[in-house]
């Protein structure tokens, strides 16, 4: 049946232009959706003029305002050469803005009067500003202002969970389209064969050290893990300090690794090369809504889960990873500990988290709801 269906999305030739100054490099979302889209049939191009701007940066000059011009700045500059570079890119249809795309949906609408807009929405702008401790006062008003006027401008609203889609506001929730985030294909090419388990078990921790990730939590339970085992924690944030200090009186048996960086195109091998991925475990308004990239990768390395027990997070991988409360460090450490003294669970879990990513988290799976939109508006 999915092979009828993808030759229908061949025969009907469609046309796809990814805009926007989003960066594929830095950006794993918007990676999945193009390899997704073009396994699909689908034919994309891309009108793309990446902004060294990050996540970590648009937080920073929401703390210090002083560097808003030269943001602007930046943008503007990119928003210059995007103006241009759409006269070299075939015509389409479907214009689909790119993660964080929040500005730059307000000139592709500009841009693409007559065409269907998509915006890769994911999440508010004001929602990270709270999870990131930054909002507040007029930073709050500017933010809801322009999550409201991207939503405005965009035909079509890309999120991932079924909870992102109920924050859109009810006059444009009819725009929403789950989109499931998914994995990139070199991060299932890293875990093509699953490795035979550590000892002791590796534990990989990747991503900002913030509220949502639960960092603080991550770092209390490493101190209170039993058996020994070996964690990399990967990543910096606000809350680094304070998990780090966490973890002081950790056992010696418990070896950790503490790196700032990984370049993109080594963090897959990585993470493959660990036992268990941890997920999330913070207890904020926004933590119960995500499943994060972590996840859906960690899951296709083949590496066995322990996250939050939250609503999208189960829905997603059922019986196949451990879930405990958020912000609970003591759970954390028995789940770890329940690993390293159960080799043989640890095995299925690794086993089962990769069946599930190879049948449902690959990017011409998880963007099929995006297929069936484009071939909507195409016919």
């Amino acid at each position: 049946m999915q092979v009828g269906y993808l030759l229908l999305v061949q025969c009907c030739h469609m046309n796809v232009t990814f805009f926007g100054t989003y960066n594929t490099a830095t950006t794993p979302r918007v990676q999945t959706l193009i390899e997704g889209l073009r396994k699909g049939g689908v034919s994309v191009n891309e009108c793309n003029v990446p902004l060294a701007v990050n996540t970590a940066a648009r937080v920073a000059i929401l703390k210090q305002p002083w560097r808003l011009p030269i943001f602007a700045l930046k943008i503007l500059f990119c928003w210059f050469r995007l103006s241009f570079k759409r006269f070299r890119v075939p015509p389409a249809r479907f214009i689909i803005v790119g993660y964080m795309g929040q500005f730059d949906v307000l000139l592709a609408r500009v841009l693409f009067r007559k065409r269907i807009v998509a915006l890769d929405y994911m999440v508010s702008g004001a929602a990270t500003a709270r999870d990131r401790k930054v909002s507040g006062g007029i930073k709050d008003k500017l933010l809801i202002w322009l999550d409201n006027s991207a939503l405005r401008a965009s035909d079509i609203v890309i999120v991932d969970t079924e909870e992102h889609l109920l924050d859109i506001p009810e006059a444009m929730r009819h725009k929403g389209l789950i989109v499931r985030i998914g994995a990139p294909h070199n991060w299932f090419d890293a875990g093509h064969k699953l490795r035979n388990l550590h000892n002791p078990l590796r534990i990989i921790f990747f991503g900002l050290f913030t509220p949502l990730q639960g960092a603080v939590a991550i770092g209390k339970a490493i101190a209170l893990v039993k058996n020994p085992v070996e964690i990399t924690m990967v990543g910096k944030g606000q809350d680094y300090d304070e998990s780090r200090k966490a973890t002081i009186s950790a056992r010696d048996s418990t070896n950790i690794s503490w790196v700032d960086w990984i370049d993109a195109k080594d963090l897959p091998g990585t993470v493959a090369n660990h036992d268990i991925c941890l997920g999330i475990f913070g207890s904020e308004a926004k933590a119960t809504k995500v499943v994060p990239n972590k996840i859906y990768q960690g899951s296709a390395v083949g590496c066995a889960l322990i996250t939050s027990d939250t609503a999208p997070q189960r829905r997603l991988l059922g019986e196949n990873a451990i879930f405990v409360p958020t912000n609970d460090p003591v759970s954390i450490a028995k789940a770890i500990d329940e690993l390293a003294e159960n080799p043989d669970k640890t095995r299925n879990l690794r086993a089962a988290a990769y069946t599930l990513a190879s049948e449902s988290f690959t990017p011409q799976i998880v963007v099929e709801p995006l297929v069936q939109a484009i071939e909507r508006t195409s016919l």
